[in-house]
């Protein structure tokens, strides 16, 4: 049998994770896995839990997106509670969720995706980080991502207590109302970051576009998938990370589901294996098949690139303006190209700036009516946004006090890890030959990952603490080789 690399751990990336991969004896790889090696346990100790503690206990799961999660959750309140939020409250929750969502999709572009193309796929490790970023486009330049970062943040704070767990959304509405002085200042920072994610698209256009081995390497098959795609939309189609229908749309760009959050169930499955603590979910009308894409496969993804293939445009006109660029460079829509993630990311940047905007500018925003109080006996409520890094559930069910019994959470970067582990395993056939690896090459692995912005610590989390997984590796003729065990 042939050798075994193990990155351990990968990098750039929120949680934990590592990838193996098995060369065969002429050096060309065999299989490769891109392993989670940790157990989620938040479903279960939310089990006897007041429901209306949820918000505020699972964005505990991640610091880096706990506002997604307290988000699902209150959503998933309102219809647990069969309680309407007010137009005043909604208006609220969409303009924190855009400032949430702009926020960490700089985080991602400037400090963790960014670095591969900015800096370099192949530049020295000690090089592919914000500093070496820094280094790059000029201190000018980190200062406005350091100033957009730092107001959101603030106004994140000001809005919902505090920025990494929110104390924000009740069933019916929110805690907190904006005053007059607050929504100004809102306005303000809004101004700014509808000028700074224009500015970082043009940013990404000098450095990646006009880059001939950069937009190969973006076109390239190394880095490319031909899945379905599901997102969030409007009435119109349209994008939203807030709130709306979910779409779901072939290798082809047609659309074969649209459903309402309630009904999740008779649309998605998980799938297990028995080397990974994080689940496969893949679409139940079409099978799992394996890891495998194309029309008869039943792996689907979500995030950036796929909420904009799933939809028919953007809701703001600046970013239905860069929509357009993109899909025009890449050669039409859908588009499989994974890279491509980074640069939807940037597409979305532009949306979730501008309406938080216009919700900033909108007279309702500073009325006082927050919250419809709730009445009914709670039974089971599910909710659902778009977290940065793809489609949310939450799904809950409790007595009739209201305490939880059962609690279902299918995370982004679940719903995506199928795919993930499709693309680490073709970029390593494609990248590795012969033996030969080097740091750079490995990176480039990771790079197949990245774009989705996997946030291991939802999608997987230790209780209560280092787990054992065993790992059994077989030979072409089925016959076992090798167990890691893992302590």
């Amino acid at each position: 049998m042939g050798e075994r690399i193990t990155i351990d751990p990968i990098t750039r990336l929120e949680g934990h994770g590592k990838i193996e991969i098995f060369l065969d004896d002429n050096g060309d790889v065999k299989q490769a896995y891109f392993q989670i090696p940790e157990l989620r346990g938040f479903e279960q100790f939310c089990v006897g839990r007041p429901a209306e503690e949820m918000p505020r206990i699972t964005p505990r799961i991640c610091g880096v997106c706990p506002t997604a999660h307290h988000m699902a959750s209150t959503k998933t309140l309102d219809d647990l509670f069969k309680v309407e939020p007010t137009p005043t409250a909604k208006k609220l929750r969409e303009l924190l969720y855009n400032i949430f969502t702009l926020e960490d999709h700089t985080l991602h572009f400037f400090y963790l995706g960014g670095p591969d193309f900015v800096v370099g796929p192949q530049a020295p490790a000690g090089e592919r980080n914000i500093l070496g970023v820094l280094g790059k486009v000029g201190l000018e330049i980190g200062g406005k991502v350091i100033r957009l970062r730092r107001e959101c943040r603030e106004i994140m704070t000001k809005m919902a207590g505090k920025v990494i767990h929110p104390v924000f959304g009740l069933p019916g509405g929110v805690s907190k109302g904006l005053t007059e002085e607050d929504r100004s200042g809102i306005e303000e920072t809004a101004k700014f970051a509808v000028e700074f994610s224009q500015f970082a698209l043009q940013l990404f256009d000098d450095i990646v576009l006009k880059n001939k081995e950069y937009v190969d390497l973006v076109v390239g098959d190394i880095y490319q998938h031909r899945t379905y795609y599901m997102g969030l939309v409007d009435e119109n189609n349209k994008v939203n990370f807030y709130d709306g229908d979910l779409r779901v749309v072939d290798p082809n760009g047609k659309e074969t589901a649209k459903f309402k959050a309630r009904d999740y169930l008779d649309f998605i499955s998980e799938h297990v294996e028995p080397w990974s603590y994080a689940k496969f979910p893949y679409l139940k009308k079409v099978g799992w098949k394996g890891f495998v894409d194309g029309e008869d496969s039943g792996v689907f993804r979500v995030a950036p690139l796929a909420r904009l293939n799933a939809s028919d445009g953007m809701a703001t006109p600046l970013a239905q303006v860069q929509y357009e660029k993109m899909y025009e460079t890449l050669g039409g829509k859908p588009s499989h190209h994974t890279l491509a993630f980074h640069w939807a990311r940037l597409v979305e940047c532009v949306q979730a700036a501008e309406q938080m905007l216009e919700l900033a500018q909108d007279p309702e925003i500073t009325n006082p009516d927050i919250r419809n109080i709730p009445t009914e006996t709670p039974i089971e409520g599910i909710g659902v946004v778009e977290a940065p890094r793809g489609t949310l559930f939450h799904h809950y069910k409790t007595d009739e006090k209201g305490l939880i019994t059962e609690a279902n959470l299918i995370v982004a970067t679940v719903n995506n890890n199928a795919a993930m582990c499709m693309s680490v395993e073709k970029a390593a056939k494609g990248l590795i030959k012969g033996g030969k690896v080097s740091d750079g090459l490995l990176n480039m692995v990771e790079m197949a990952f990245r774009p989705y912005d996997p946030c291991h610590a939802c999608a997987t989390h230790a209780l209560p603490g280092e787990m054992p997984l065993v790992a059994n590796i077989y030979n072409s003729k089925g016959e076992l080789v090798e167990t890691l065990n893992r302590p």
